[in-house]
């Protein structure tokens, strides 16, 4: 394990403004800033609603965060993409360019933006790393989300180089946790694979469906360990490449769902439906650059989804 980089930003004492915050992520690095020595600024899309620029500019203005994890974003899975494309692109444009170019104008010493693994190509080589983004076609069942999030990295990379602003972005892989949206129409694959498990159990059925083959390879990150990479990366990371985020763990959908039927204690064993769509048949991250720097994930799967589906439990069931 490489030594931790020096931190090159402080956040002690600083005004932090966590968006986003009752989403999955933001509230995990709300968890996770809660040990360091700053001041959290937190807002709900009631207060302030972020596509809207002169929402984001008074709010800005009004409260002045010197440093910003940008997080909130209009996300879900296969059929919330394909279904809500308009939304997708939208709201992800239009909240990337009110924030960044607002926290350049308010004198914001430092950005994170908080990108996603499906920028890269498709058919990008396998574990995808960070030099392949617009090397190729995207992966279409999530191409309108895609192509906003990379505007926010190109975003970012552009008011670094124009403005000199310590503005740096990341990308996670699949992420799941506590605070996941478990419902089936616009979840991601570990919390609908859960929720169904889970139902299928208390029904006393003898299967659960899983969209697709079951054969796509793919990583996935628990939350809370993503949170302490992007509060990590704020404090060690300043360039304008985008860095990946991934635990290295690689398992086959078909693998998830079996953890997840163990978890929750299903006696039953997935279907898989092929007719449904598998999406990229390969989505591994090279977070070699990250691995340099000194950090890693600590939790792995099957501990991740047992904390997850206690909070489930409690919180969902």
């Amino acid at each position: 394990m490489a030594k931790a980089a020096k931190p090159v930003y402080s956040l002690h004492g600083k005004r932090v403004w966590v968006n986003g915050y009752r989403g999955m992520v933001g509230a995990a690095v709300v968890r996770r800033l809660q040990s360091e020595s700053c001041t959290l600024l937190t807002t709900t899309s009631e207060e302030v609603d972020l596509r809207r620029q002169s929402d984001v500019e008074a709010w800005m203005a009004a409260n002045r965060p010197q440093a910003v994890f940008l997080i909130a974003a209009t996300v879900g899975g296969i059929l919330a993409n394909d279904t809500r494309p308009a939304e997708f692109i939208y709201d992800n444009l239009a909240i990337e360019a009110n924030v960044i170019d607002t926290a350049r104008k308010t004198g914001v010493e430092k950005l994170l933006f908080m990108g996603s693994a499906c920028v890269y190509p498709r058919e990008a080589p396998q574990p995808i790393n960070e030099d392949c983004l617009l090397t190729g076609p995207l992966e279409p069942t999530n191409q309108w989300y895609a192509v906003a999030k990379i505007a926010g990295v190109k975003l970012a990379q552009a008011y670094r180089r124009q403005y000199g602003c310590d503005f740096i972005s990341a990308q996670p892989i699949n992420l799941f946790g506590p605070g996941d949206n478990f419902d089936l129409e616009s979840s991601h694959v570990a919390a609908a694979l859960l929720s169904k498990a889970h139902a299928a159990k208390a029904d006393g059925k003898a299967t659960f469906e899983v969209w697709g083959s079951g054969n796509p390879v793919r990583e996935f990150l628990y939350v809370d360990d993503a949170a302490d990479a992007l509060v990590f990366l704020m404090e060690r990371y300043s360039d304008e490449l985008p860095i990946n985020i991934g635990p290295g763990q690689v398992l086959t959908i078909r693998e998830l769902a079996e953890a997840i039927a163990r978890v929750v204690g299903f006696q039953g064993a997935p279907t898989f439906d092929a007719s449904k769509p598998d999406g990229m048949p390969k989505k591994l991250l090279d977070s070699t650059r990250l691995g340099r720097l000194g950090w890693k994930a600590t939790t792995g799967l099957e501990d991740g989804l047992r904390k997850t589906y206690a909070w489930f439990l409690e919180n969902v069931a």
